[in-house]
């Protein structure tokens, strides 16, 4: 999987889109009798075993200094079980448009991680148009976010959707140190995903959930479709475009996901966009647009 040719528009676009249908792929799997540890699981082992065999493919070195496998596996625990478990979790307290909008807020977190740990700054514009695309976020959503105060616990849900976007910036940092020793992607995250889909199994045998499977075509089909797309190819190239222009833009797909999200859902599943939403699609757009054009003076973000 060469990445060298595509353009930086094109590692923007291609993963965003491919998350915003993952939305609508995981309720295949929500609606089986496997529990959501165990589809994470598998979804990353899966991964994993892809990124290494492109690796192979590619002809680079799949070992890892002894240093790194240390943060391969911080990066695994906190990416790709505590990011994900905590994405599941959260929406068992709080609705899903209000975990949306938490994870519109990576953006800032990305730019402040970033800045301390890459010194890649951001510019003002940058930062006012990311929070008017947060903004648009938040009306899309916001019937939902209203009614949040109505669930006994609403602030569960909140800490855990706040510690879910910890964990995905903390992730973000991991990899792109990893990265930045010289050390190639694509194995990098092979690790990483394999030691996160293990500490997920052990994480489901030492709660009671087990280890469950499910051969329906409809699971089956699921589970390739997020591990190919939602997975490997989606990181891959959301890491190389954090490479290429800094962690805080490529948090920026996390604004214009639910945006796309919705409109798949409206197109799959029925919904009906009101004018408040199409107002905030509107917003989120034209901001991310604003927050993504060239500057005049080459500027990392």
């Amino acid at each position: 999987m060469s990445t060298s040719s595509i353009s930086p528009r094109w590692l923007f676009w291609i993963p965003t889109l491919i998350w915003a249908s993952t939305w609508h792929v995981i309720l295949f799997q929500l609606d089986s009798p496997v529990p959501v540890l165990n589809s994470v699981a598998w979804r990353f082992a899966l991964a994993s075993i892809m990124l290494f065999a492109i690796a192979r493919w590619r002809g680079e070195r799949l070992m890892l200094p002894h240093s790194a496998h240390w943060l391969a596996l911080a990066t695994g625990i906190v990416q790709y079980c505590g990011n994900y478990w905590g994405v599941y979790e959260a929406e068992r307290h709080i609705p899903s448009g209000l975990v949306a909008v938490l994870f519109c807020l990576m953006v800032f977190g990305n730019a402040l991680s970033g800045s301390l740990f890459f010194g890649q700054q951001v510019t003002r514009r940058f930062l006012l148009a990311s929070s008017g695309a947060v903004l648009g976020v938040v009306l899309i959503f916001w019937p939902e976010i209203a009614a949040t105060g109505e669930r006994p616990t609403a602030a569960l849900g909140l800490a855990l959707g706040l510690g879910a976007v910890l964990a995905a910036c903390a992730g973000n940092v991991l990899t792109l140190t990893l990265t930045r020793r010289s050390l190639p992607l694509v194995p990098v995250l092979a690790w990483s995903m394999g030691y996160g889909s293990l500490f997920v199994m052990g994480l489901s045998l030492l709660t009671g959930a087990g280890l469950h499977f499910d051969f329906s075509p409809r699971y089956l089909g699921s589970l390739l479709y997020l591990a190919v797309f939602g997975s490997v190819t989606a990181f891959v190239l959301f890491f190389r475009l954090a490479q290429l222009e800094g962690a805080a833009r490529a948090a920026l797909t996390g604004v214009v996901i639910p945006v796309i999200a919705l409109a798949v859902s409206a197109l799959l599943e029925g919904w009906q966009p009101t004018v408040l939403a199409v107002a905030g699609m509107a917003l989120c757009l034209a901001c991310v647009y604003i927050a993504t054009r060239p500057a005049h003076a080459p500027a990392r973000t």
